[in-house]
């Protein structure tokens, strides 16, 4: 502590103390409002591989396989990796969840003060 601080009031001292517990908060809140983004992201990169192949299961009978494998092949690379990077998102948005709420936690336990006020 500088000698400034020294000779503020304790309460003055406390309320910059709570100050910057509540801007922690909104912090690690904004952290998870972008880690929930990501997964919705990731959502929506497994929503599409699902609803390519509906469409060629539909249409199945339309085409022959052998003629057109050198097109369901890429095409079956492309929609596993976008499963492989959707799922990754979201397992990874989950994880990292869990961590917000954990730190979101330890601020609580810290700031009796601001406790009331964060489920």
């Amino acid at each position: 502590m500088n000698s400034t601080e020294m000779e503020q009031p304790l309460e003055l001292q406390s309320d910059k103390s709570d100050n910057i517990a509540i801007n922690e908060v909104q912090l690690v809140l904004a952290e998870k409002r972008t880690g929930l983004s990501v997964m919705r992201t990731g959502i929506a990169f497994l929503a599409l591989p699902i609803s390519v192949l509906s469409v060629l299961i539909a249409m199945s009978k339309y085409y022959d396989y052998l003629q057109v494998l050198h097109l369901l092949i890429p095409l079956g690379l492309i929609l596993l990796l976008l499963t492989a990077l959707g799922s990754y998102l979201i397992i990874r948005s989950v994880i990292r969840m869990k961590h917000y709420d954990q730190l979101i936690h330890k601020i609580k336990t810290k700031h009796h003060q601001i406790e009331e006020f964060i489920e």
